[in-house]
């Protein structure tokens, strides 16, 4: 049986290495050596997508960021940032052997199956309904969507422009590097998303309904029984307010809630250096909310690292830099060494304290 990580390995030409799980982040890391990235290049919206091209208000004003004097070939001592005492960041660990075969037992059986199947009873196969999908794999999906993270955007638009001519919205941050590639390539496939998320198809898809569209028709279950939180909503094929709206929200009130003196792209120059390029950790390093990302669909080990040995953009690019929307995710307040247990803001007093339960990570190992 094929591993998922092989193959998209196999599909994109990626070569992956077998590791063991990754070690929780407790030392401070060695101060890296570093090029200047290369700055974006400004142009027109990427006519090719246009459906992502109009970058958002929020991220519109273009800043240079930290490296815009330096020569190109400048090299950067960069500045070690301290991680938190009394906080240990993990990445979700890797598929048991138990696990590992139930999903080799289930894709076999499933491509057993497909052969069997014309379009409609394909359409309405259990896999794509609760209870089932809800167990569902990533080898399970693409045994029959594979095609989904091969499929590359036009090479030109309708009118001609070509797509290396032009820039998409999520190719001017330093996070994106390369060609404008597919939608879920670019949250699956590329290395930055690789690197830092561990999306499972159905962390977005739980399920649908082929012919209403609606949660409330739900193939398997009574009519207008959908959950309060429903798998998907009306006309949609998921929830955004479950799935897109965690990294593709706005940030949070920049002013009143973080005592910024402005939006972050009017404000990181005065918080940014090219030896310290991520004004971020000025606070986040080891104050404010140090208890972070531990949840299933993120590598927070992997994040926190790179959070500081790279820009703001890594951190920026999920809170507010790729903004869909124009209201913030209202993220748990989990509780961080040194938080004050005695007052709670307004603004965040109907905040969870704690990540939804099937999302958390499992207990480390002893």
């Amino acid at each position: 049986m094929k591993t998922f990580e092989s193959l998209i390995g196999v599909l994109f030409g990626i070569a992956f290495a077998t590791a063991a799980p990754a070690a929780p982040v407790a030392a401070k890391p060695a101060a890296p050596v570093a090029a200047k990235p290369a700055a974006p290049v400004a142009a027109a919206p990427a006519a090719s997508v246009a459906a992502e091209a109009a970058v958002p208000d929020a991220a519109a004003p273009a800043d240079a960021g930290p490296y815009a004097d330096l020569a190109d070939d400048a090299v950067i001592d960069i500045e070690p940032v301290p991680y938190p005492e009394g906080v240990t960041y993990r990445n979700p660990p890797p598929a048991t052997k138990d696990e590992i075969a139930r999903i080799g037992a289930a894709l076999k059986a499933l491509t057993a199956e497909i052969p069997t199947l014309d379009y409609e009873r394909a359409r309405f196969h259990p896999l794509h309904f609760p209870p089932m999908v809800n167990g569902a794999s990533n080898e399970e999906c693409l045994a029959c969507h594979k095609e989904i993270v091969t499929h590359t955007p036009r090479e030109a638009s309708p009118a001609g422009v070509p797509a290396s001519a032009t820039m998409a919205w999520y190719q001017t941050l330093d996070t994106y590097v390369g060609p404008q590639a597919d939608f879920h390539y670019r949250h699956m496939g590329s290395d930055f998303a690789r690197q830092v998320m561990n999306l499972e198809c159905t962390f977005c898809h739980k399920g649908n309904d082929p012919r209403e569209e609606s949660p409330d028709m739900m193939p398997g279950r009574a009519n207008f029984t959908a959950p309060d939180t429903p798998e998907f909503t009306l006309r949609k094929m998921v929830n955004p307010s479950e799935t897109c709206l965690l990294c593709h929200g706005a940030m949070p009130d920049p002013v009143n809630i973080m005592g910024l003196g402005g939006d972050w792209h009017e404000v990181r120059a005065d918080m940014e250096t090219p030896e310290a390029p991520n004004g971020c950790m000025s606070c986040h390093a080891e104050t404010f909310r140090t208890n972070r990302h531990q949840v299933d669909y993120l590598n927070a080990a992997n994040i926190e690292e790179l959070a500081r040995t790279g820009t703001s953009d890594s951190c920026f690019g999920c809170h507010g830099g790729r903004a869909w929307y124009r209201n913030a995710f209202p993220y748990p307040r989990t509780p961080w060494p040194g938080m004050d247990t005695e007052t709670t803001p307004d603004w965040a007093l109907n905040r969870p304290v704690a990540s939804k339960p099937e999302h958390q990570l499992p207990p480390a190992a002893e």
